[in-house]
């Protein structure tokens, strides 16, 4: 099986940490989070293809053609276009179901194991009161209807975390532009795609976001308690 991990973005919010090296190899509490991840794969993912750009030959440098027994490919998004089309970049070298997963945040074993269990399968986090993110709704049976850009303030919201079980029903649909930017948004397509191909909702048990600084000092205080 293969694992996509996107870490071509610039990590803005993250400067100025990130001039000089790209987000995802940022070390948290000893290890960056692409190491993390890889390590959080399960048996069955025995290639990753990384979709990098921003610094890449240092991502390129520090993890080169294998990692922990797993063969890597990387593949260039030469125009930060957004998620969706970092995944499209793949598209040649992707057979079968795949998972994809953001390079930048940390995410776990158990939780990447159960949405393995689904044909299709999204991860999300419940959130309270007010939050800012991709809010999921869902239809009458209990899977992926739409998922709704910007800030909520309900009781409860479930929240998009950006790790996904996709296979190549995925790429049958056209890219769906994000409003006001020259982007595609993985998860705006993905809605699309899930009104003919069900896609199923895990909630997180153990997942790190890591978009700010203050996130980036919260994952380390949590990882150095472990």
């Amino acid at each position: 099986m293969q694992a996509v991990i996107l870490a071509a973005g610039r990590g803005t919010r993250l400067r100025p940490l990130t001039y000089q090296i790209p987000k995802p190899m940022i070390r948290i509490a000893g290890k960056n989070s692409l190491e993390r991840n890889i390590e959080a794969l399960p048996g069955e993912v025995d290639e990753i293809i990384m979709v990098v750009g921003y610094l890449a030959e240092q991502i390129i440098n520090h993890f080169g053609k294998e990692h922990q027994g797993r063969r890597i490919r990387y593949v260039k998004q030469n125009r930060l276009l957004g998620t969706g089309h970092a995944v499209h970049t793949c598209k040649n070298f992707l057979s079968g179901r795949f998972l994809v997963m953001m390079g930048d945040d940390i995410y776990s074993n158990d939780d990447i194991k159960r949405c393995l269990e689904y044909k299709q399968c999204l991860l999300s986090q419940e959130v309270a009161g007010s939050c800012v993110g991709g809010r999921i709704k869902l239809n009458s049976n209990g899977h992926l209807e739409n998922i709704i850009e910007g800030k909520h303030n309900k009781k409860v919201n479930l929240l998009n975390v950006g790790l996904y079980v996709l296979n190549n029903n995925f790429f049958k649909y056209d890219l769906v532009p994000l409003s006001g930017k020259k982007e595609y948004g993985l998860p705006q397509t993905i809605v699309v795609m899930a009104r003919d191909y069900p896609v199923a909702i895990e909630k997180a048990g153990n997942w790190l976001q890591i978009s700010d600084l203050a996130g980036l000092k919260r994952a380390e205080k949590i990882l150095n308690n472990e």
